[in-house]
């Protein structure tokens, strides 16, 4: 029995709200050109996805391409259960790279981790070929212009499920990438993780070298707060997870030359089960089991010009515990590496304009150039486009002065989008519309460190509704705050025009600010009266408490309050293209 089928299916979507007009250039929680987040509703909505299944005897698996080519389902026929974690909606949260992180199935990230189109559809293709189902999915990616393809296979009597990865570079550029695949599953007290004796790297509170002694850690339940294992060396490449009181787990191996990458992640049994209760429907933790081609999350490799990496790897649902150290490479085969479908750019919203403007300017038909889209669209041209610089300026060329400004609008963002600055505020100080100021003003702050300049380019902003946005409000008194005491005044004026605003970002400003005023007290009756929405390896709110708490009198031991919703983890990771200015 082998079923390849396309349906539809309506999931709980959490709407969530974007950080602001101002785009991604440098942005700590952010990157270009992807737009970033910062709140999602409690109440979900509805959303229609495309869902593909392959099914043989043994197996069912339900892949959405909607939502990154992400394993959604992996139901287990013989035993009759579903083997990963399943969150009940679809509910982004405060994780890096885009603040919009989705727990649950099975994400492969590139080039980042984690991979930035876990909520936008991208490509795919799915057939039977030899009596084996084949799933593609991937795309040009819109950061650096190489090409991922994810592939997931069943053979007619698998019953496990096979993956293969193949990154490509067609770029004159080398670029840094790293790549994990990122399994969660549900978990009890009694789960039990099989993972091999070794050296291995903790990501806690601190960071160091442990010995994993599998006789000693078998059981989630040795852990009360949230960690990330890393191995060093292994006994062997296999490992999982089991839960005796589901029936169910899920096993990996892979080559260990191709992926010497071994990762284990979790909550714990404890207080910090809430972070993985934040991205579902109901209080069910979850843990995940993650493999990749590089040994942790703190290294990124480079793919040269006309590189490939291909690697395959394996996961098996089990109804009972394995051992593994017995386990071994399953023999499959597969179709030729130089058969693996290649993707171009995903047709998604923010990126028709940028296709369509090629693809004129490539046919040199002024007729098909595109309408620009507007500012407060929040469509940034992909830097990943390198055509796009020629073909802004012929679009300027062939289209009248409202457009034309546009599209040098554009073209200064793509130059600051690909780190060339002063090409870029070259080519923003000669256009007209107010959203260049705020591009302006986000280079001179972040990258050029001059914060006059970009006070100066704020208040030539002419639309009242664009100078009180609350991201560029932020913008603004991080500028003023870094020009020293006497801007205390400004500060105040510009925060008190949205003082009935809940937002979470404007309330640390206005902590920071009242720290800044010497008013301690008040700073941390406000920091502390505000339950904020829980973020991963983000700090501004624990830095600034333990700066009041200092100034106080108080110790940097004494305990954190949990509502300022930051975790406690070490600093780890090549989470962020730019480092934030904590």
């Amino acid at each position: 029995m082998m079923n390849l089928t396309e349906t539809e299916e309506l999931l709980l979507f959490h709407p969530i709200q974007s950080a602001g007009p101002i785009p991604t250039i440098s942005d700590p929680d952010g990157v270009y050109p992807y737009e970033s987040f910062v709140e999602t509703s409690e109440r979900p909505s509805l959303i229609k996805v495309k869902m593909v299944t392959m099914e043989n005897s043994s197996l069912k698996v339900k892949i959405c391409p909607d939502l990154g080519g992400k394993v959604f389902s992996l139901f287990d026929k013989t035993s009759d259960k579903e083997i990963l974690y399943d969150s009940g909606s679809v509910k982004p949260v405060r994780i890096l790279p885009r603040m919009a992180f989705l727990s649950g199935g099975i994400e492969v990230s590139f080039p980042i981790s984690h991979t930035p189109v876990q909520i936008e559809s991208v490509q795919f293709k799915a057939e039977i070929i030899n009596n084996r189902i084949y799933f593609w999915c991937g795309e040009k990616e819109v950061r650096y212009g190489m090409q991922w393809t994810i592939e997931f296979s069943l053979g007619e009597f698998d019953h496990f499920l096979t993956q293969r990865s193949s990154f490509y570079n067609p770029t004159s550029k080398s670029h840094a990438w790293m790549s994990w695949s990122n399994a969660a599953l549900p978990v009890r007290n009694d789960t039990e993780l099989y993972f091999p004796d070794g050296d291995v790297l903790y990501h806690g509170h601190e960071m160091k070298t442990i010995r994993w002694n599998s006789e000693e850690s078998t059981r989630l339940r040795n852990f009360d707060h949230m960690a990330g294992f890393f191995w060093e060396s292994a006994a062997t490449n296999a490992f999982g997870v089991f839960t005796p009181s589901l029936g169910t787990g899920l096993y990996h191996i892979s080559n260990k030359k191709e992926v010497p990458g071994i990762k284990l992640w979790t909550y714990g049994i404890g207080k910090d089960e809430k972070w993985a209760y934040n991205t579902s429907l109901k209080k069910e933790s979850y843990v995940e089991i993650q493999a990749g081609p590089i040994k942790d999350q703190s290294i990124k490799e480079e793919l040269a010009p006309g590189e490939e990496k291909v690697y395959c790897e394996y996961w098996f649902p089990v109804s009972k515990a394995c051992k593994i150290n017995e386990m071994t490479i399953p023999t499959v085969h597969l179709i030729s590496q130089e058969e693996i479908p290649r993707f171009n750019w995903t047709r998604r919203a923010k990126v028709i304009p940028w296709v369509e403007l090629l693809h004129a300017f490539d046919k040199e038909t002024p007729n098909e150039l595109p309408v620009p889209p507007e500012p407060n669209d929040n469509s940034w041209p992909p830097t990943g486009m390198f055509e796009l610089e020629h073909a802004l300026i012929w679009a300027m060329k062939h289209s009248d002065a409202y457009k034309s400004d546009l599209w040098n609008f554009y073209l200064g963002v793509w130059y600051a989008g690909n780190e060339r600055y002063d090409e870029g505020l070259r080519i923003l100080s000669d256009v007209g519309n107010d959203f260049a100021r705020i591009v302006e003003a986000r280079i001179y702050l972040r990258n050029k460190k001059l914060p006059l300049e970009c006070i100066k380019a704020l208040s030539k902003i002419k639309i009242p509704s664009l100078a009180l946005h609350p991201q560029v409000i932020i913008e603004r008194d991080l500028a003023l705050e870094l020009m020293g005491e006497e801007q205390l005044d400004e500060r105040n004026y510009w925060l008190e025009q949205l003082n009935a605003l809940n937002d979470e970002e404007l309330i640390e400003r206005r902590c920071q600010l009242l720290f800044d005023q010497k008013r301690y007290i008040e700073a941390k009756e406000l920091l502390e009266s505000t339950t904020f929405s829980l973020v991963h390896q983000r700090y501004s709110r624990t830095n600034l408490w333990n700066l009041i708490n200092e100034k106080l009198g108080g110790g940097m031991s004494d305990p954190l309050p949990a509502t300022l919703g930051e975790d406690q983890l070490a600093k780890f990771g090549q989470y962020r293209i730019f480092d934030d200015q904590e």
